[in-house]
């Protein structure tokens, strides 16, 4: 049987009345990876934030197993604006940090109290390397740049520096809220390939269907406050989950019925009864509780109709855009077709979202013009549009639009009407929009996106925060959308079921038309790459034997350099042996391990820096 990391027993959160979950048990076994899904609004957040201390609960018991490293990180991290990046990764405060920061503390005071028990652990928990480790996972990230200010980071570059901070400490547990909002595709296929071939723990919640398909082994659903649990990828949590509700669905059917009859009999027996008659009232109530607590499977229904869209749309010619030196648009030119759905994919910083914002006019171009038919009515639903009035109620924000919603064929809803197709119980209409989940802000704004019916609807990253099922719904809805669409997103598994076809941004101008879906992408670059490198073959075969024989002689004084530095490498390595050695004697004074403890970091450099000279030079004399 597999050893816990993790056990989380009888759970209970609310909110006042809102109960997230009642009694909720579950467990992380050692190299297991569970994600973990729900409707927005049902305490994904919530739980994680209550496992990783962040948030306290009502009742119930959240063990892990002794000594356990833990990383999280949250779906919206968060740091002082003035820090750099690489003092970024010393910010938030996991056990290595204060480890280090009770290093310096403890040498620092007079008589170094405690410096052997710090020592020791500073051994245990590397952090010696702790500089080195995070330039280098940094560097996997692409964040090179490690004094670069945190408030002139993107989004994106943000999530993977906390990315980077989680990572540094090698977690056995690693709890991932989101992790893929924010992040381009490289950097998503890096992490999905980083936590296969890893043998951590992992509770993850996460939108991405192809991540969670591809890296987690079990899936846990929060559904009507309680847990179920499915051992096996994504795609089997859904045939399963199907056969749970077809299940629970006729259970619901059955106890209806039996209701119905014993509401009868209450009805029609007299007030005295037996034994037998108490019973049987008794079983009646328990029933009933059953009965009212059956699972709500109810799910969003978009039926709003496109308005009508002509034959011109919209033509852009010569289009060109820079910012600093960098180019957005080359003398770029399109014309679009009525009812297209283009995606658009490139990594962080290509231009995608200017490119947006040009087409809407909220950018000016250099050069070129952009000429839009006098029928299209643009919908944009952007990163950046969750400006609501925190204090103001749920149905205010639509009733600020319209009163009436004309979803098409005639029909027309009140806005509390058309806020129940998007999941708004008439209890959170009339709640306040600071009481909203991410998702269902998120949400929201996709109401009152549509609820102008758009024909031409533009989608900037619309997958962020929304939970799968309102995904689900969101593509079929754009699937039959009688309109155009352009969608900017990172979703692999949302670009595959939406778009005809992909605007690829490979940076500086360069922007290539595919004909397909991301999975016909992916497929079509990773036989080019393969293709080139067979290619290259040859070639690179042929370079090494002209380098071999052009390879220059070493001179006389890189032969001494060379020798010297053996000898050195030798002796600081012998010194490094007697260092480590004393540090774990306990026969030290106080002064002689400040002293030791002081020297081991700059011997470490040292070495690292003599050995690197030793592998140039000694390439020169094979």
């Amino acid at each position: 049987m597999a050893i816990s990391c993790l056990q989380v027993e009888n759970l209970t959160k609310s909110f006042g009345d809102l109960v997230l979950f009642r009694d909720i048990s579950m467990g992380v076994p050692e190299g297991r990876r569970i994600g973990l899904i729900a409707k927005n609004g049902a305490g994904k957040t919530t739980l994680l934030n209550m496992i990783a201390g962040k948030e306290g609960y009502d009742h119930g018991k959240i063990t892990f197993r002794r000594d356990l490293r833990v990383g999280y990180l949250p779906q919206s991290p968060e740091y002082p604006e003035e820090l750099t990046v690489l003092k970024a990764c010393f910010y938030h405060g996991n056990s290595t940090v204060e480890l280090i920061k009770e290093y310096e503390q403890c040498v620092e005071t007079e008589g170094n109290p405690g410096l052997e028990d710090i020592l020791a652990r500073m051994e245990h928990e590397k952090a010696w390397d702790y500089e080195r480790k995070a330039k280098h996972i940094l560097t996997q990230l692409k964040i090179r740049d490690f004094n670069q200010k945190m408030n002139r980071l993107s989004g994106g570059q943000l999530k993977r520096v906390a990315l980077a901070n989680t990572l540094i400490t090698e977690p056995e547990l690693l709890i991932l809220d989101e992790p893929t909002n924010h992040l381009d595709l490289d950097m998503i296929e890096w992490l999905e390939d980083y936590l296969q071939r890893s043998t951590l723990s992992l509770l993850m919640v996460t939108h991405d269907r192809y991540f969670l398909d591809r890296v987690c082994s079990e899936i846990i659903e929060i559904d009507n406050r309680q847990i179920y649990s499915y051992k096996g990828s994504y795609s089997y949590y859904l045939e399963k989950r199907e056969e749970r509700i077809a299940a629970a669905d006729t259970e619901t059917a059955r106890a209806n019925n039996l209701y119905r009859t014993e509401l009868e009999w209450m009805r029609r027996m007299p007030q005295a009864r037996g034994h037998k008659a108490r019973y049987r009232e008794e079983a009646f109530y328990e029933l009933e509780k059953a009965v009212r607590q059956r699972t709500d499977h109810s799910d969003m229904k978009l039926e709003v109709k496109a308005s009508y869209i002509g034959s011109k749309i919209f033509s852009a010619e010569h289009l060109c855009k820079s910012y600093d030196g960098l180019k957005i648009l080359d003398d770029f030119s399109y014309i679009f077709s009525r009812y297209e759905k283009m995606g658009i994919v490139g990594n962080n910083g290509t231009g995608k979202s200017t490119f947006i914002k040009i087409l809407l006019g909220e950018v000016k171009p250099d050069s070129g013009t952009v000429d839009i038919g006098g029928t299209v009515r643009f919908g944009y639903y952007s990163q950046e549009g969750l400006n609501f009035d925190e204090q103001m109620k749920v149905i205010d924000v639509v009733r600020d639009i319209a009163e009436v919603i004309e979803p098409g064929n005639g029909k027309q809803l009140t806005a509390s009407q058309f806020l129940q197709h998007f999941l708004f119980t008439p209890e959170t209409q009339h709640s306040y929009v600071y009481k909203l989940s991410g998702g269902e802000k998120r949400r929201l704004y996709l109401c009152t996106v549509l609820m102008r019916n758009p024909n031409f609807l533009i989608l900037d990253e619309p997958t962020n925060d929304l939970d799968i099922v309102t995904l689900n719904v969101l593509e079929e809805y754009l699937r039959s959308f009688k309109g155009c669409v352009i969608v900017v997103s990172h979703d692999r598994y949302f670009m595959d079921k939406v778009v005809d076809h992909l605007l690829v941004f490979n940076g500086q101008g360069d922007i290539r038309d595919f004909p397909g879906n991301y999975s016909d992408y992916r497929d079509w670059k990773s036989a080019r790459a393969e293709k080139e490198k067979e290619a290259e073959k040859p070639q690179e075969e042929k370079t090494s034997r002209v380098r071999l024989n052009e390879k220059r002689k070493m001179s006389f004084r890189e032969k001494q350099e060379l020798e010297r530095l053996e000898k050195e490498i030798a002796g600081l390595e012998e010194e490094k042996k007697r260092l480590e050695e004393a540090l774990c004697s306990g026969t030290l004074s106080v002064d002689e391990l400040t002293k030791s403890s002081k020297r081991l970091p700059l011997l470490n450099n040292e070495l690292d820096e003599k050995a690197m000279r030793w592998l140039e030079l000694s390439e020169l004399s094979s």
